[in-house]
């Protein structure tokens, strides 16, 4: 039963209304963190909190000062150091309750949400996420003690993790309450408190991401299974944009790191570039030329062959022809009358001096005047005047799109062209073999015999060379392994957020990877049900089955909003990881790219995307009454048929599915950007009518990304293909960014070579793991370590002399027996000794 399901495609050239970001608005996420299944735990917390101010004072939340307000707090914090679970987390309850706002004192959104805000800051600065931590880290530890058969995922229910719920709702509300934007000088400083604590271990052992992802990992592994893990993966997605940063914070950062390195600045910001583009037409389908709902296309093609006959003479109609045929005839005729019938008509001119329709002569074409004067029944001179008033309405709804304002159409093409250094020598390389006969590998400078246009172009190959910074990470990384000893001081570990989180993710980055893809897999819409997957509804289900049809409903609605959140969380950590990894270090990036190509991504996303995705973009599973904070403020509303009805536009998507979709097209991007061994991938996975179905959204960021995944494998595809869909190859042209001296449309790349692509691979995977175990030490079976026999050798005597040893403590006690044996016992005799060949 799908209520919620809109139009499979919304109304013909409308584009869907969008804004991509780092992620939705703050009532939207916070909503987001709660299943409609917790509906009754707001009230349970806010029981838990007037059970403790009951011995107190009754005084509301709002009246109290500031002083009041921190004495509740530390009252509260203190009902937590307590050994019964159940006292505990009634306290934890009362904290969850005064981070939410205070509910049951406003009546209305505004209100509550400005207190939420004052009091996460309050609860922050009294140490409340720092015991929220701990905390945590007591849940685990228990929940991984507990016996075998409480583990079975296929019977657990919302009802098995309400204590880590509670925990985790509290460190969501506070993360994601202070990371916004804010003008306050002290909120300010609380944002950096709250980077610098995330990065902090957590009791000394290990930082809150971490402790998340290994989270994550035992619930793939099927240790445990009653971690909710929609809330895991939620705060684990703010941990990092909070500790990284965002969008705008990583082109800033790009932007100031390349004038560090002496590059040039970046041609464009990307983001504003695709904000002012437009989305195409969709492709059309073969079965849409056959479609005999489309009369329009149809009738064009009619004109076109009538106005081939214009100005010939027609024979005159058989006066025995049915009626049909005569006014067949006629509409055809006069679907060719010019534009001056209806100006002379307007006029009040009369050529003919009568006060009839006119006649012909004046503008009419010679085949209509013989008709006229065959056909001069008052009922065909009525035809043809109400053709003739068709035309004039036709005529002023162009006159009034002639007078509306014009679309501003940009000039040129949206993206500056880029080229590389590679580009420039293959081009100066042919260039001189054909003229000159010769060759200087590695000269981009000597032009010299070269004639005047092949000077200008390399000129304009010049103009437009753009320098990544992973090429020049690469080059230094080269020269550090050819020279360890002299180029050493060129590889400077930064310290910044991204490094650190790099260093506490490697040791176990390929089963973090593999565990989020597993939950991607799970939480798809493509994907079957399986007795070995895992269950990540165990947080959503209730505890008893609905027995109602609207509680039905509720639960399905509930279950697939689950499912797109999960989604919208996986694909956000990933693009984020991937983002500033590669900004960080190309190296560290290709290390994250390579375990999720291992790890299947690459035919994962296809599958996600393998579905019907112009109603999953625009299906919206939700319901307003039950979102987070309306669910709490004012009266509740009782569920009905009507009140599960969507109401919105067709052209208005579903954010976190469209965010969901373009997150897993930059991913894909990301793994076969100038991988020919990727590329191929989607080549042989058969992505292409995937990839032409997707671009029936009509969303420009969405088919810009779209048509890079088609650019980079239309060489692999053939001729064929490339004619049969011309209309694709031309929003290529027009929307990505051209490569100068990049024939993609042709397939005669010189480094197409498909024996190269299995060795690409293995020298890119030596070059990451040698760079780890350079500046981290991580072994790899590849690696092999500094032969001892290479390393110099001390012959100094009283150096080697006064070298500590360490004594085992067996040898110390039976040092008297070991000097009895082998010293005073033992005769040497020193002239054999020194009678030895090797010794003289």
């Amino acid at each position: 039963m799908s209520v919620f399901n809109r139009a499979e495609n919304p109304e013909p050239g409308e584009d869907l209304q969008f804004q991509y970001d780092d992620c939705d608005s703050f009532v939207t996420e916070l909503g987001e963190l709660y299943s409609y299944t917790e509906e009754d735990e707001f009230q349970e917390n806010a029981k838990c909190y007037a059970n403790m101010t009951a011995g107190s004072e009754h005084k509301s939340w709002k009246d109290m000062d500031e002083n009041e307000r921190t004495g509740v707090i530390v009252r509260a914090i203190d009902g937590t150091d307590v050994m019964s679970i159940e006292k505990r987390f009634e306290a934890l309850r009362s904290l969850l309750y005064i981070a939410q706002g205070n509910f049951l004192d406003f009546d209305n959104e505004e209100d509550c949400l400005s207190q939420s805000h004052d009091n996460c800051y309050l609860l922050y600065d009294k140490g409340v996420l720092s015991l929220a931590q701990e905390i945590l880290l007591t849940e685990i530890h228990r929940n991984e003690n507990d016996p075998a058969e409480d583990k079975n995922p296929t019977i657990c229910s919302i009802a098995n993790s309400a204590e880590i719920r509670v925990v985790l709702n509290l460190l969501y509300t506070i993360v994601e309450t202070i990371r916004q934007n804010t003008d306050v000088e002290k909120e300010k400083e609380l944002q950096k408190q709250l980077i610098t604590s995330l990065e902090q271990p957590i009791n000394g052992v290990e930082p809150l991401t971490v402790v998340l992802l290994n989270m994550v990992v035992q619930f793939c592994n099927h240790n445990v299974a009653a971690y909710p893990i929609k809330k895991i993966l939620l705060l684990l997605w703010k941990i990092i944009l909070t500790l990284v940063g965002g969008l705008s914070k990583l082109y800033d950062a790009k932007c100031e790191k390349r004038a560090s390195a002496g590059l040039k600045p970046l041609f464009e910001n990307p983001l504003e570039v695709i904000r002012d583009m437009k989305a195409s037409a969709p492709p059309m389908n073969p079965a849409d030329l056959f479609d005999p709902a489309q009369p329009g296309r149809r009738k064009r093609g009619k004109t076109l062959r009538d106005l081939e006959l214009n100005g010939k003479e027609e024979k005159p109609a058989d006066p025995d022809a049915t009626g049909a045929t005569v006014d067949s005839n006629t509409e055809k005729e006069a679907d060719l009358l010019p534009a001056k019938v209806d100006e002379v008509r307007d006029s009040g001119e009369n050529p003919s001096g009568v006060d009839t329709p006119l006649p012909p002569g004046f503008g009419t074409p010679a085949s209509f005047k013989k008709q006229w004067e065959n056909q001069d029944s008052p009922a065909n001179i009525g035809q043809i005047a109400l053709k003739l008033l068709k035309m004039k309405k036709q005529q002023e709804k162009e006159e009034a799109l002639k007078q509306m304002d014009a679309v501003k159409v940009p000039p040129g093409l949206p993206w500056e062209p880029k080229t590389k250094e590679k580009d420039i020598e293959i081009f100066l390389s042919q260039a001189r073999q054909k003229f000159i006969g010769y060759q200087l590998s590695g000269d981009l400078t000597t032009m010299a015999g070269l004639p005047n246009p092949t000077k200008e172009s390399v000129e304009v190959l010049r103009k437009h060379l753009y320098v990544s910074l992973a090429d020049i990470q690469m080059q230094q990384e080269s020269e550090i392994n050819k020279y360890p000893l002299t180029k050493y001081d060129l590889d400077t570990v930064p310290d910044n957020p991204t490094e650190r989180l790099y260093q506490s993710l490697l040791p176990h980055l390929p089963q973090y990877m593999i565990s989020l893809l597993k939950i991607l897999l799970a939480a798809a819409p493509t994907s079957k049900a399986k007795t070995d997957t895992i269950n990540i509804l165990a947080d959503v289900l209730p505890p008893e089955i609905p027995h109602s049809a609207v509680q039905s409903v509720k639960l399905g609605v509930d279950v697939n909003r689950h499912r797109e959140v999960v989604v919208k969380a996986v694909s956000g950590i990933l693009l984020l990881l991937l983002k500033h990894f590669k900004l960080n270090h190309v190296y560290q990036f290709e290390y994250m790219s390579q375990h999720l190509v291992f790890a299947n991504c690459i035919p994962l996303i296809l599958k996600f995307l393998n579905q019907n995705i112009v109603a999953y973009v625009t299906t919206k599973n939700v319901i307003p009454s039950l979102e987070y904070p309306a669910c709490v403020i004012g009266k509740k509303v009782e569920l009905s048929a009507e009140s599960l009805e969507p109401v919105d536009a067709l052209s208005v998507s579903c954010w976190r599915n469209l965010f969901s979709c373009i997150n897993l097209l930059r991913i894909l991007n990301k793994l076969v950007k100038w991988k020919h061994s990727r590329t191929m991938m989607l080549v042989v996975f058969k992505s292409s009518p995937i990839l032409k179905r997707a671009l029936k959204v009509r969303q420009a960021m969405f088919q810009l990304y779209v048509l890079k995944l088609l650019k980079s494998q239309t060489k692999y595809l053939g001729r064929a293909w490339r004619k049969s869909n011309m209309k694709i190859m031309s929003a290529i042209y027009q929307k990505v960014r051209h490569r100068l001296s990049d024939d993609w449309a042709y397939g005669n790349d010189v480094d197409a070579r498909p024996w190269d692509f299995q060795q690409e691979e293995l020298t890119m995977k030596s070059q990451v793991e040698r760079f780890n175990y350079r500046r981290y030490k991580v072994e790899s079976p590849t690696i092999i370590p500094e032969d001892e026999d290479d390393e110099p050798v001390d012959n100094d005597l009283h150096s080697v002399l006064g070298q500590k040893f360490e004594l085992s403590p067996e040898f110390t006690r039976n040092y008297d027996v070991w000097l009895e044996r082998e010293v005073y016992n033992t005769t040497t005799n020193w002239d054999q000794l020194l009678s030895i060949p090797c010794i003289q």
